[in-house]
């Protein structure tokens, strides 16, 4: 497999808030095939959402996808696709690569001070035998926000399949940057492969699996973080799978284990708008490209 069968594709994205008096977040940006950007749409609070969308119809073995964002301060934004990611699963073993090859993707964020950075993408199809490994790093400032929520399929299970022999890698960084120092906020490492797939200790054969992280500014005090927790958790009535919801030192993580992935939306959705709700910001908005929410 050489080079040029495969795509490495970077996004640049920069999100500053404008400076004649208003809450009005635009954006300026860069990026090359498969990427490209959709038109930007300003919220009645000035929040910028910007659809992404991979023009190329899915990952195979070897293709990279690098993301880079900076929210300057005050910003607001909302990035989200514009359909759900495929990773394909029969490209990349050879007698080279008996094991196969990885698709990649690396989002890398900065968050300045009083900047609200929401990443909220469709889900991930993993096809029988995929291989996806992923990295997270984020960087935020002492009053800065952050919220990512994301859904795996791990298999087309509508037709009877699994992900086999494949594997879902996941890594998560998350610091936050003060003038003196740089504290952990977050870390979590994860991957879902072989016995863990069916594994009563694992996935117990769930094809479905989610992860949301929220990462508040540090004036929100614990109090309110353990407040919310409860709210959230009192938002699982009516949907299938197992949810979980616990306080970070500052923030919220939550994982959702089932069948269904418009059901582990519709729970990390109620999530988000509690969230937003319990920091006094507007409810959030319809997300323009996703199909089947909750209110439609």
């Amino acid at each position: 497999m050489s080079k040029k069968d495969v795509w490495v594709g970077r996004c640049d994205l920069c999100f500053s808030k404008r400076s004649l008096g208003d809450c009005l977040t635009l954006h300026k940006s860069s990026f090359n095939a498969p990427f490209k950007l959709m038109k930007a749409i300003s919220h009645k609070d000035g929040r910028c959402e910007i659809p992404i969308l991979h023009t190329a119809g899915g990952l195979i073995g070897g293709d990279e996808l690098i993301l880079n964002v900076k929210s300057e301060k005050e910003s607001s934004a909302l990035m989200t696709t514009v359909a759900a990611q495929k990773v394909y699963g029969t490209v990349g073993r050879s007698k080279i690569y008996p094991e196969g090859v990885y698709a990649k993707q690396v989002c890398n964020f900065s968050i300045e001070e009083g900047g609200d950075l929401e990443w909220i993408p469709q889900e991930l199809v993993m096809f029988d035998g995929a291989l996806f490994e992923q990295c997270t790093r984020v960087q935020l400032a002492l009053e800065a926000s952050f919220l990512s929520a994301e859904v795996v399929r791990l298999g087309r299970t509508a037709s009877g399949e699994t992900l086999g022999n494949g594997a879902w890698r996941s890594k998560v960084e998350i610091i936050r940057k003060t003038r003196h120092s740089s504290n952990w906020e977050f870390v979590d490492q994860l991957e879902l492969s072989g016995n863990s797939l069916t594994s009563e200790h694992g996935l117990s054969s769930n094809p479905v699996f989610g992860s949301l992280i929220w990462i508040a500014p540090s004036q929100f005090e614990r109090k309110q973080i353990d407040q919310l927790v409860n709210d959230c958790r009192s938002l699982r009535k009516n949907l299938s799978g197992t949810m979980s919801c616990t306080a970070l030192t500052k923030g919220i993580s939550a994982r959702y284990l089932g069948e269904s992935t418009q059901q582990a939306r519709f729970w990390f959705l109620r999530i988000w708008s509690a969230i937003r709700k319990g920091r006094g910001l507007s409810t959030p908005e319809e997300i323009r490209f996703w199909p089947l929410q909750e209110n439609n």
